[in-house]
């Protein structure tokens, strides 16, 4: 299975699929299309938005 490594363009923060968020209930594996729509990044509480996808 090919993962997404995102990157939050306001403070770079990184959500990789491969290791989700499972303190926030977003189990490893999930999909970026499938992290709810109302989450936030936890560093600086930017939307999804504002993620882009980076190349690791």
């Amino acid at each position: 299975m090919e993962y997404k490594t995102l990157m939050c363009l306001i403070c770079g923060w990184i959500y990789d699929e491969e290791q989700g968020l499972p303190q926030d209930g977003i189990p490893a594996g999930t999909k970026w299309e499938d992290v709810p729509l109302n989450w936030t990044c936890p560093e600086c509480g930017a939307r999804k938005d504002d993620f882009d996808m980076v190349p690791m």
